[in-house]
């Protein structure tokens, strides 16, 4: 499965992510922002947490007018594999592949801690290897995380089994406590918690790890 993680100014959870991947067995690519095309044969391109560009104007908002972010659009277009974490769901409600917006968070204070969540799906490739209902613990750090959607946009979420996971308990404001949503076809994931920084024992723990052992072996089995 080859895997192209993209880095933009500002970026600081790339390297993560790509260790991560590799881990998992990936064949991963670092792709610079100002690539106009992704590597050939790329199955699922990572848009990894950070500050793009300092979060001016709004969090993501000029990441994705950057020229890689036409071809993450393209790839996604395809049928292609996305998966966006933190600064990296932002980019992705930008280029509006996922609805909704990420909002600053409730209490405006910036949140840097492990994340109890509860799984609300598995027939995705990225949460195949979890159980529906199940708790785990991912490490957050957002500012603006607050993830909000209008009626329509949250009724579709729900009555289309689309979101990913929920906070338990409540952590920054979002709406039914979202922390991960999917695309219609399920191949794009945006989350605000960083499953790279739960893939590894020394991280404290592992419940991210088996987000990237499943999409690995989930794309290399398609």
């Amino acid at each position: 499965m080859k895997a192209a993680v993209v880095t933009f100014p500002g970026s600081n959870c790339d390297r993560d992510l790509a260790v991560a991947l590799k881990r998992a067995g990936a064949d991963v690519t670092r792709v610079w922002h100002k690539d106009a095309e992704l590597p050939a044969g790329t199955d699922l391109v990572a848009v990894p947490g950070g500050f793009s560009f300092g979060d001016y104007l709004r969090c993501g908002a000029i990441a994705a007018q950057s020229p890689v972010a036409a071809a993450i659009s393209r790839h996604a277009e395809r049928g292609g594999f996305v998966l966006g974490v933190c600064n990296g769901f932002q980019v992705l409600t930008e280029l509006r592949l996922l609805p909704g917006a990420l909002m600053r968070n409730a209490g405006l204070t910036f949140l840097c801690r492990e994340a109890d969540l509860t799984v609300e799906e598995n027939e995705s490739a990225y949460l195949s290897r979890y159980a529906v209902g199940e708790r785990i613990r991912i490490p957050v750090a957002h500012h603006d995380g607050n993830y909000q959607v209008d009626a329509d946009g949250l009724a579709r979420l729900k009555g289309e089994g689309r979101i990913a996971l929920r906070y338990a308990p409540a952590c920054n404001g979002s709406v039914e406590d979202i922390a991960g949503v999917l695309s219609d076809n399920r191949r794009v994931l945006g989350m605000m918690p960083h499953p790279e920084r739960a893939a590894d024992p020394v991280h404290g723990g592992t419940d991210g790890a088996r987000m990237f052992e499943g999409l690995v072996a989930g794309l290399v089995a398609a």
